[in-house]
């Protein structure tokens, strides 16, 4: 196993194995990531084949793996129908996605065609990216452009590095930050806000995923990483967030919240079969604008 792969974020191959898993499978017609699988290695793909067939292997570590990955489909696609639509309903000229992962957007929403596409993230889970992208032939990008931004946001100057690759504080921006809030610490998540804030102009937008407190998310998430039986193990979450603390954040730095929504709420009017309530629950979308 290389350096990258030691410390490229299993996080973010377990949401692209959720967003592959339900590709035609849940929400159709709402939800499709035809991309997704493809920026997964073979071994990575087999339990994607087993949600998808509902043939689960035997044995606990392969069993928890398939249930891993069907939870997280249950996630995801709520999650990913919400800020697609937030994304549409925002177009601006720039998109900025903090900790971007194994994102797909660039490279398949044809809404950004007009769009210039930010990927900030830390740099060895954007080396593994790029080195999947490779792999999979390079999938043609949809946006107008895409860029890398190699960023540490526990240690790294996020404006900076956006700066030094060819974002525009003076034009609009939309910022999508998916998946990451939880795993910051409390002033990590205030810190990356300012940024933003600092550079968003009139015109702006953030879509902002982030964990409501719930005792039995976190309990679930403990006995997991006791039992290791999860690949998100190594990556505890280390904030939540209550909606009004988070827009009074927000509203600190000039940014008004003008919508924050369960999961859970989202999922029900798009009729998804879930079992995971208490996660769909506690999970949230917003949007705030910048006037």
């Amino acid at each position: 196993m290389s350096d990258i792969e030691r410390t490229a974020s299993r996080t973010a191959v377990l949401v692209c194995q959720g967003r592959a898993a339900a590709d035609g499978k849940v929400a159709a017609g709402r939800f499709a990531d035809a991309v997704a699988v493809r920026l997964l290695r073979p071994p990575e793909r087999a339990p994607v084949d087993e949600v998808r067939a509902g043939t689960p292997s035997t044995g606990w570590k392969a069993r928890a793996t398939y249930e891993g990955v069907r939870a997280c489909a249950e996630v995801v696609v709520p999650r990913t129908v919400a800020i697609d639509d937030a994304l549409r309903s925002h177009g601006t000229p720039q998109l900025v996605v903090l900790g971007a992962g194994l994102d797909s957007r660039a490279w398949r929403l044809p809404e950004l065609a007009d769009t210039d596409v930010w990927e900030v993230d830390h740099p060895a889970s954007q080396q593994d990216k790029q080195e999947r992208l490779a792999e999979a032939g390079t999938p043609p990008v949809v946006a107008r452009s895409v860029r890398f931004a190699p960023v540490d946001f526990a240690t790294d100057d996020l404006g900076r590095a956006l700066e030094a690759t060819g974002h525009d504080a003076s034009v609009p921006t939309t910022w999508l930050w998916e998946g990451v809030v939880p795993y910051l610490t409390h002033d990590e998540v205030r810190a990356t806000v300012r940024a933003v804030a600092d550079r968003s102009a009139p015109g702006s937008a953030l879509v902002l995923n982030y964990q409501g407190p719930s005792v039995k998310a976190s309990a679930g998430r403990l006995i997991a990483r006791v039992l290791n039986s999860s690949v998100t193990a190594s990556e505890p979450w280390r904030s939540l967030w209550k909606p009004q603390k988070m827009a009074a954040l927000l509203a600190e730095y000039g940014l008004r919240v003008v919508s924050d929504e369960d999961l859970l709420a989202i999922a029900n009017r798009l009729e998804s079969s879930m079992r995971g309530r208490t996660s769909l629950r506690s999970g949230r979308v917003a949007v705030a604008r910048r006037a």
